[in-house]
């Protein structure tokens, strides 16, 4: 604890297949993120961990083994478990270097794959729980494993989903046996994990086509069309010459058309092996569906308005849940009522009035969600809350830095601009002004419809955003310098073409998708939409903190913006935080939700009108704890390690800014 704060992340436990009593969180330690089991039948919790720098990825596997990583300041180490019930401490696999977490699959026979990378490449190792590694393959920039097989026979490695070779399924022997392409006519695909059944193999997909999104699934018995390629089916699968090695490309996939969704979705599959549960972020808030692949039917399931951060089947018919709506923090639920890990809870409701907001753009109408404090008279000082990404999108869901300034006085606004998930695939390609500046055109539209309906006022508002969100903000400030009257950046990308040299290979391949090219090959399209060349426009007082142990947002460009800031004479304050891009400690986050706060009160309010911050309990964490959503796991045990939160609503290896 730090005062009145938690660190929280809004997750639900990972629950042991073979004992779904035995479970596996993320709390609150003393102002970190620690590992926790709880036991449902006598609703009992032991702390896992306790590491200086805090802890969040974590597992159990079938056994009860607990696992997490245990990962120095820099975001490299190892895997390692213990006991459900306590004692020794033993690394997963012994023999691997250090690495970046990418990935962590247990079957049922404890053979254990994991995925661990550097700066350069990403190794898959395999091997008997807490024996000798066994390197399988290694591969250059960043994958990640998505899957096992429960007899640990074939893994799935997850590349970019537009490549081609967005999923590579392995032998244990490090032999190739299928490499599903999500390039070109394909459609982009992502893995979400084998069935969890040892009855056959069966890796579950998802495919973007034709402005859909479909489920689809890999098998190797379906190479040739399979049992399953009937009517309501399309299998994609080529003829090979025997002896071949390039047939695998799209070998064994079967899509499922009758089952597309207009926004995206991710899934997870019933423990019976033949069903799926499919959650659809669609313009900022959820539903859930019950698919049956054999019998081809989906089954809405009934859900409250609002957000399911994130949502599990379990044994039976059991499905656990995490719901929250923007007045209500989030809550943890069992259709079948089973005892879950107590949260923290936070007085509900979240005072103030919640609405949404459709104004007109070029590319269709922009999706805000406006929340309004209590007895408001008029028009009133604004912060826009920027999301970051930019593949993901802000949410009817509960978020600290929301109810903090909704309770100090301030209207908050939060915009889905163009790029942002849960609006279909042709909103998230529209970057018709290019990078970031077509992002900050709709924000500067949002504002101007509040202004004209006489609920912000011109003279009073205000921008806060973290990583890529934190991007825009520096962006708009200098692009509008006339619109805007304070701004906040956190962890901010500065410099297009410096973040690119210096960031990590994930980021390059985003960066080299959004721009069409690095900066070498198209050098004016990095110039045109970095923040750096506006920075002697910027007119608005501006608070900048950025950590300088910074993989995704470097602090060397930074640097290089604040110095740029000095030397245009610029109003603006700077902090930083000794720590990397995500964190695990309270103390940082409450301290930028601090500055941050009397920073606009006072820019936006004015002297002398400058009232003590409301700050609530706040439940962010990584990028000062906006709700994120988690991302489903494989078979048995797979973890997926980027950040918790899946980009395109079905993609848990989305390398993202923020």
């Amino acid at each position: 604890m730090t005062g009145r704060y938690q660190v929280y992340r809004a997750a639900l436990p990972e629950v042991c297949a073979a004992d779904p009593a035995r479970m596996a969180f993320t709390a609150d330690a003393e102002g970190r993120c620690e590992v926790f089991t709880w036991d449902a039948r006598t609703g009992r919790t032991r702390q896992v961990t306790d590491r200086p720098q805090g802890t969040f990825h974590h597992a159990i596997d079938r056994d009860g083994q607990v696992w997490w990583f245990d990962e120095d300041e820099h975001g490299a180490g190892h895997w390692r478990f213990q006991p459900f019930d306590g004692g020794d401490d033993r690394p997963g696999l012994t023999g691997p270097a250090p690495g970046e977490p990418r990935g962590l699959a247990v079957g049922d026979n404890a053979t254990v794959a994991m995925g661990l990378g550097d700066a350069r490449t990403t190794a898959v190792h395999i091997g008997p729980r807490g024996g000798p590694a066994r390197e399988v393959t290694r591969v250059d920039g960043h994958v990640t494993l998505s899957g096992i097989t429960p007899d640990g026979r074939l893994l799935a490695v997850s590349g970019a989903a537009g490549s081609a070779r967005a999923v590579t399924v392995l032998a244990d022997d490090g032999s190739t046996r299928a490499v599903l392409p999500g390039d070109g006519e394909h459609g982009r695909l992502w893995s979400l994990g084998f069935a969890p059944t040892g009855d056959r193999a069966e890796l579950l997909l998802v495919r973007e086509a034709e402005d859909r999104y479909l489920l689809a699934s890999w098998r190797p018995d379906a190479e040739s069309g399979g049992p399953d390629a009937g009517p309501g089916t399309a299998s994609t699968a080529p003829a090979t010459a025997p002896g071949t090695t390039a047939p695998a490309a799209a070998s064994g996939i079967t899509t499922h058309p009758w089952c597309a969704f207009d926004t995206e979705i991710t899934a997870r599959w019933h423990p019976d092996g033949r069903s799926v549960l499919v959650r659809q972020d669609r313009h900022g808030r959820s539903t859930l569906h019950r698919v049956d692949l054999h019998a081809r039917t989906v089954e809405p399931v009934p859900v409250p308005r609002g957000t399911l951060l994130d949502a599990a089947p379990r044994a039976g018919t059991d499905v656990h849940y995490l719901w929250t709506d923007t007045a209500n923090p989030p809550r943890m639920g069992s259709t079948a009522g089973t005892p879950l890990p107590p949260t923290h809870g936070i007085p509900a409701p979240v005072p103030g009035e919640h609405r949404d907001l459709w104004t007109p753009g070029p590319d269709g109408p922009v999706h805000s969600l406006l929340s309004l404090p209590e007895g408001r008279r008029g028009a009133v000082p604004a912060v826009f809350l920027v999301h970051g990404g930019p593949a993901d999108h802000d949410r009817d869901a509960y978020d600290g830095v929301v109810h903090s300034l909704v309770a100090s006085g301030f209207a908050v606004v939060r915009v889905n601009y163009r790029g942002s998930t849960g609006y279909g695939p042709r909103w998230r390609r529209a970057f018709g002004q290019g990078v970031g500046l077509t992002q900050v055109d709709d924000l500067a539209a949002v504002r101007a419809d509040l202004v004209a309906r006489g609920v912000v006022r011109a003279d009073a508002a205000g921008l806060w955003g973290t990583s890529w969100g934190g991007y825009l903000v520096l962006l708009a400030l200098g692009v509008r310098p006339g619109l805007w009257q304070a701004g906040v950046a956190v962890k901010p990308v500065a410099d297009c073409a410096a973040a690119y040299r210096t960031s990590t290979p994930a980021l390059r391949a985003l960066d080299e998708r959004l721009f069409g090219g690095t900066p070498d090959e198209v050098p004016e399209r990095y110039e045109r939409s970095s923040p750096l060349r506006y920075a002697a426009a910027v007119r608005a007082p501006l608070l900048v903190a950025a950590a300088t142990r910074d993989a995704k947002c470097p602090p060397g460009q930074v640097r290089d913006y604040l110095a740029a800031l000095r030397h245009a004479r610029v109003p603006h304050e700077s902090m930083w935080l000794e720590t990397g891009h995500d964190g695990y400690q309270a103390d940082d986050h409450v301290a930028v939700l601090r500055r941050a706060v009397v920073f606009l009160d006072r820019e936006l309010r004015g002297p002398g009108r400058t009232a003590a911050p409301k700050t609530p309990r706040s439940d962010r964490s990584g990028d000062s704890g906006r709700v994120r959503t988690t991302a489903p796991a494989g078979t048995g045990t797979t973890r997926h390690d980027e950040r918790s939160s899946h980009a395109e609503g079905h993609h848990p290896e989305r390398p993202a800014r923020g």
